[in-house]
């Protein structure tokens, strides 16, 4: 079902029509590949990806060795861990499991970027308030991420949302560096998760492209308080000077998202937003409109094939849902109106854009080929190390 009016968004889809036969996902994606049967690679990576991880009981001693670890490490000191809190299912989810059911003393960091909803507010303080956590919000220099959204949107790149999830990655790094934390705790996880082209996006960690785009498109000279995460940073201070491991503890139980919602609303207050992200009214524009209408990328199809795979929801349901529109006609005007206004972004010149021809990030500055090599690099050296350590 096509259900974006842009003609250039055809241009991307240049192969005929076809859809995998056990999720939802289809040549929206442009580099999917089916077998002989019909089954996309991305149910195939699934499939091998649970064969590798062990079963429930290897898992769970991983997960206990892990909390055992951390704790240790925490003796003595008021945080053992540390993890960002959005106010969606996962990280939410993910303190209220780290807190009751593993006994860890994580501090809490919500990044603040201007966008939040009143309902994902309302969740944060019910969740720290309720677990008895230390919460520290972070806000960003506002001048500065309008001037990054504004400009990313000028670029006509398909990821709007690195601006935020930049900030969100710099700042909870920033932060445990400040408090001497090693352990960064992470609500992603593949069960809900695992699907998500990469043709759809870009590393919302790389410097070289956030900054390109801004000097090109951006009105502020530099920017002088936004957070950036650095190559440095990101391949050699925290992994090896500071020791820093991210760990995904979702992945190492039986996370299923309806039940983690389920508890969440009867124990923790709170409260449903209607759709993955939508936490953030910048990001639920983004997902809903901007990606299915310019490019043709309805991110649904990624999140409900994420749940098919892991057995949590039919492929008729997910079928079922897709039929929904992304947005109804009176909220479609006001949420854009919102943006276009936040973001100082003039009638004509949104048109413009949205008409446009979609580019991709590839045009602009960016560190794909350093970052090939530094993860080839790296992982060798990291097994060497490992091995003599």
């Amino acid at each position: 079902m096509m259900y974006y009016d842009n003609p250039y968004s055809n241009l991307l889809h240049k192969r005929p029509h076809q859809e995998c036969v056990e999720c939802v996902m289809d040549t929206s994606d442009p580099d999917i590949k089916f077998d002989q049967n019909g089954v996309c690679n991305h149910c195939i990576k699934y499939k091998e990806y649970t064969m590798s991880i062990g079963d429930y009981s290897e898992r769970r001693r991983k997960l206990d060795a892990l909390v055992e670890r951390l704790k240790a490490k925490g003796r003595g000191r008021d945080y053992d861990c540390i993890m960002g809190l959005s106010g969606g299912v996962d990280s939410s989810y993910l303190a209220w499991y780290a807190v009751k059911k593993l006994g860890l003393r994580p501090l809490v960091v919500h990044v603040d970027t201007g966008w939040n909803s009143e309902l994902a507010v309302n969740n944060i303080q019910n969740i720290v308030q309720k677990l008895d956590l230390d919460l520290h919000t972070l806000v960003i220099d506002w001048p500065e991420i309008k001037d990054l959204q504004r400009a990313y949107f000028l670029s006509g790149v398909a990821n709007l949302d690195v601006p935020q999830d930049h900030a969100f990655i710099a700042s909870l790094y920033n932060e445990a560096k400040k408090y001497g934390i090693s352990d960064i705790l992470n609500g992603g996880n593949m069960q809900t998760e695992s699907i998500l082209p990469s043709a759809w996006g870009y590393d919302a960690s790389d410097p070289t492209s956030l900054i390109g785009i801004h000097k090109r498109f951006g009105k502020l000279k530099r920017l002088k308080r936004y957070p950036i995460h650095s190559t440095f940073s990101k391949f050699i201070y925290y992994p090896f000077i500071a020791k820093m491991r991210t760990h995904r503890p979702l992945e190492l139980i039986e996370y299923n998202k309806q039940e983690a919602k389920n508890i969440l609303v009867s124990e923790m207050g709170w409260r449903d937003y209607g759709g993955k992200h939508y936490e953030s009214v910048f990001t639920k524009f983004f997902q809903a409109h901007y990606l299915p209408y310019k490019f043709g990328y309805d991110k649904r199809k990624a999140h409900l094939s994420s749940l098919i795979v892991s057995g949590q929801i039919s492929r008729e349901e997910a079928v079922k849902e897709l039929l929904e529109p992304l947005y109804s006609e009176v909220e479609l005007r006001e949420d854009r109106q919102f943006f276009m206004k936040k973001l100082d972004i003039d009638s004509d010149t949104y048109e413009r854009i949205m008409s446009s021809e979609p580019v991709s990030f590839s045009q602009y500055p960016n560190n794909v080929k350093l970052y090939s090599y530094m993860r080839k690099y790296l992982g060798i050296f990291s097994s060497i190390y490992k091995r003599f350590k």
